[in-house]
């Protein structure tokens, strides 16, 4: 009777080990669903919110959700996109901006599981354009967004110097050997996102981070559970 306890307790030891996070870096990660959710009671700002939900009119075109995208493999269950409750506000603000003007934004991705940032630097390590696993990623944080600008009549993409997750010196905000009409539309991305509290990432023209990401953890909790 011992020995069939003691065979209990180690599959059930087994079976919530291997529910655990995977940080092999040893990073103060958010996984508990449960503890997240006491996190937004103490700060609500702490909030995941869904984008579809909350934005009118906002496109998603998450493409980790299928396999077009740079790993050729599907990462995520579900084609979901959530930030946090001030990156969700101020991206309100960005749509309502872009509204008047006849545009809108397409969002590619936004808060990332660590677990895909683990994938992801698998598949393509280089820190360039793949953030590093030893320091997770602002969008394992719920703080940056990729991003593209649309026309709301046509729902066509604005023509940008590249396609989303393009890894070539073309993604750079700073590359110039591009049409005027491109650099312009690039121009009132960035421009735009400034505006209203984001900057864009240095190899990537698509990629904005959310100022004071730092006020917010790591976190790999599924979309299921926000």
């Amino acid at each position: 009777m011992k020995q069939l306890l003691l065979i209990f307790l180690l599959i059930i030891s087994s079976g919530t080990y291997a529910q655990k996070t995977e940080n092999p870096y040893g990073l103060d990660i958010m996984s508990d669903p449960e503890e997240y959710r006491k996190a937004i009671v103490q700060d609500e700002n702490q909030l995941m919110v869904d984008l579809a939900v909350f934005i009118p009119g906002v496109v998603l075109d998450i493409r980790y959700a299928t396999d077009n995208n740079f790993t050729g493999k599907q990462v995520y269950t579900t084609a979901a996109a959530f930030v946090r409750k001030p990156v969700a506000e101020a991206l309100l603000r960005v749509q309502l901006e872009l509204r008047t003007m006849g545009l809108g934004i397409k969002v590619f991705d936004a808060y990332r599981p660590y677990r895909a940032t683990l994938k992801f630097y698998e598949v393509y390590p280089d820190k360039s354009f793949v953030a590093a696993p030893w320091l997770g990623s602002r969008h394992n944080r719920g703080a940056a967004v990729d991003i593209t600008l649309i026309e709301i009549e046509t729902g066509e993409e604005l023509a940008m110097p590249t396609p989303f997750d393009d890894f070539s010196e073309r993604a750079s905000p700073s590359y110039m050997d591009l049409p005027d009409e491109i650099i312009r539309n690039r121009e009132k991305l960035i421009s735009i996102m400034s505006k209203h509290g984001f900057s864009v990432f240095h190899t990537e023209w698509w990629h904005f981070d959310f100022r004071g990401w730092e006020q917010f953890g790591l976190m790999d909790v599924d979309f299921s559970e926000l």
